[in-house]
């Protein structure tokens, strides 16, 4: 491994979400608003409880009550008045079902002068839900549409359907209070009625085009299920303010500046990065053998959300098969790396946050007896980067504005 790309690799990392923390960004949202009436709080996703701890830090006892509803181990502390639930994701589970329920509960009974500030982040599609069919079976299209290699729009144009609170379904149960949401983006383009499949925002999306994406990727769906694709959510909100704070876009910025201080030209490619995973790993890797002979030391920045298609049983996520693909592409190239991570400091169901491989990557793991493209079929980049330190563990991180993939050349 050349440890002197490992090392700015980790400094890019750690300094470039520090960058997107959600403090500031809710706080800038709340600053001189009045809210009339009872202020109620509801915060959902990856970094609901770094974004309910900030409001409640910069409103104080302003807020009544609150409810928050996070992923496992992303608690960072009890919050004065404040209910905490930590629940499953990238599929709900009993706990989302009860944290939801709790914040059902909470805005019950409010009136037009009342308020409900609702934080909402990414993974809020698994983590805030009130299932409209079997806790069984919304479990398993949820696996089925994480497995089939949909991307995010297609899969929560489904999970909005067979919700209770998804697809803008929050905000009438809020009604005649107004909510002010303060959202932070992890989707290309920042849709607001995708992030976290919009609890509080008008559905752009439509029955026809479900049902077009359940043939699709031939989902196995009961009857109760295909009833509910027919059924359109809220087209219109009468109740509802939104602001958008924090973006990948603020994520591959925050990156790009590291890169520079550094000594590396920094070039943005995109900020809407949406492909497979292994064929964006591969590309950045075609990219860096392009340029080898340059003799500039470059940064290649790419944002956004790739896919993986499981075609095994593996353990792994889409940044460290990122990194994996393009350790095959810069095998034997020497000062050239390419790392992926998550924002949130998660990559898919694993401990890790994304992966890391330079030109020596590949070489090891042949030496070990490990073929990239055998693990890249089975899908188990995990236990491959294992072997050679290439996983990248941040824990959780308190913010979810998405991915970033950097090409290093030294």
């Amino acid at each position: 491994m050349n440890q002197v790309l490992k090392a700015h690799a980790d400094e890019i990392i750690r300094e470039a979400i520090a960058a997107v923390q959600p403090d500031a960004a809710v706080q800038r949202a709340l600053a001189g608003r009045e809210f009339p009436g009872r202020v109620l709080l509801v915060a959902a996703g990856k970094a609901a409880w770094q974004m309910a701890k900030a409001a409640s830090d910069f409103l104080g006892d302003r807020i009544e009550q609150g409810v928050v509803v996070t992923k496992y181990d992303h608690v960072m502390g009890p919050i004065a008045n404040f209910d905490c639930y930590e629940a499953g994701h990238p599929v709900p589970d009993e706990n989302s079902f009860r944290g939801t329920q709790a914040a059902i509960n909470l805005v019950d009974d409010l009136t037009e002068k009342d308020t409900v500030l609702f934080l909402l982040s990414g993974g809020g599609s698994a983590l805030f839900e009130k299932p409209l069919l079997s806790a069984q079976e919304l479990q398993g299209i949820t696996g089925q549409l994480l497995a089939c290699g949909a991307d995010i729009v297609e899969i929560n144009t489904i999970r909005k359907r067979l919700s209770g609170v998804k697809g803008g379904r929050f905000a009438q149960i809020c009604e005649p209070a107004r909510v002010e949401a303060v959202v932070l983006s992890d989707i290309l383009g920042d849709p607001l009625d995708m992030i976290a499949s919009g609890p509080a925002c008008p559905d752009s999306t439509t029955a026809r085009e479900a049902r077009a994406i359940a043939e699709k990727y031939n989902l196995v769906l009961s009857s109760e299920a295909r009833a509910l694709l027919d059924v359109e959510t809220p087209k219109e909100l009468d109740n509802v303010h939104t602001q958008i704070n924090g973006s990948v876009r603020e994520l591959c910025a925050a990156a790009a500046k590291v890169c520079e201080r550094l000594g590396y030209q920094p070039i943005l490619l995109t900020d809407q990065l949406c492909c497979q995973a292994r064929e964006a790993g591969s590309f950045l890797a075609s990219i860096l053998k392009t340029h080898a002979a340059d003799g500039k030391a470059l940064a290649y920045i790419a944002g956004g959300e790739t896919v993986v298609k499981l075609t095994g049983r593996g353990k792994g996520g889409r940044n460290q098969e990122i990194a994996l693909a393009a350790a095959e592409g810069i095998a034997g190239m020497e000062n050239a790396a390419v790392f992926s991570v998550g924002s949130d400091g998660t990559d898919g169901p694993t401990d890790a946050a994304g992966g890391y491989a330079d030109g020596d990557t590949c070489g090891e793991l042949a030496a070990q007896g490990v073929k990239i493209s055998a693990v890249l079929q089975d899908n188990d980049a995990y236990n491959a980067l294992l072997k050679t330190g290439g996983l990248i563990f941040t824990g959780p991180t308190g913010t979810n504005v998405n991915d970033v993939a950097v090409a290093l050349l030294r």
